[in-house]
């Protein structure tokens, strides 16, 4: 049985009292030494501990005496949530089956929403996106501009952490849809083919109507996972 790191038990530590809502954004950490003695850790190993929480984006940092300094529970930017996700689904390698799944999922509940929320800036934002995609030329440009709508299209649907998720999953297989889209014979074609696809989606929001656009997405997804293949 592997034995914890004397910083893992650090951070089981501060873990726990975050779930519990012992602490909550804006409290203050007991200070490092204060933590090691009621650990029996070293102050290095607290140290090692708060560096990963603030990598993470739970906490701040700062030295001094000041009113400002000391170690404090930050309410953590969704993003630090997206790029920690983002890192995981990377490298755990999940079959495109699984993404395939996840993204329509996440996708469907978020054009159903969008159509009924959307608003002149969110129309204006995906048709932006779809104006790059008119313009790339190669693979890359329109992958990213791909992105982008897709992303766009989840904040527009007002859940964050569903919005978090979905930029998490984008990107975590962004390579793996690059590759596929320069491994394809006639990359024009498929260009033009997914150009229509995104203006099909978009027009089933601009008009309001979720259940259309929410089919629309996941033809898509599908269809587009399914020119990947198996990971």
């Amino acid at each position: 049985m592997r034995v914890p790191a004397a910083h893992e038990m650090v951070l089981a530590h501060v873990e726990e009292r975050l779930t519990s809502g012992e602490w909550r954004p804006g409290d203050r950490l007991p200070p490092e030494r204060e933590l090691a003695a009621t650990l029996g850790a070293s102050r290095q190993a607290v140290r090692e501990a708060l560096r990963v929480l603030q990598a993470q984006g739970v906490i701040r940092s700062q030295v001094g005496t000041g009113a400002d300094s000391g170690t404090v529970v930050v309410p953590a930017p969704a993003r630090a949530l997206g790029r920690v996700l983002a890192l995981h689904l990377a490298v755990d390698s999940f079959p495109v089956d699984d993404v395939t799944e996840a993204r329509v999922m996440f996708e469907r509940f978020s054009a159903g929403l969008a159509a009924r929320r959307r608003s002149a800036s969110d129309l204006l934002e995906w048709t932006a996106a779809l104006d790059v995609m008119d313009d790339a030329l190669d693979p890359a440009a329109f992958s990213d501009a791909d992105i982008a709508f897709h992303v766009a299209i989840a904040a527009a649907a007002g859940n964050r952490l569903v919005g978090e998720l979905t930029r998490a999953i984008r990107e975590s297989v962004r390579g793996m849809l690059l590759d596929a889209m320069q491994a394809q014979g006639d990359w024009p074609a498929l260009r033009e083919r997914l150009r229509a696809e995104h203006r099909e989606i978009h027009a089933a929001l601009a008009d309001g109507d979720g259940t259309l656009a929410a089919d629309r997405i996941e033809a898509h997804i599908r269809a587009f996972h399914g020119r990947v293949g198996p990971a």
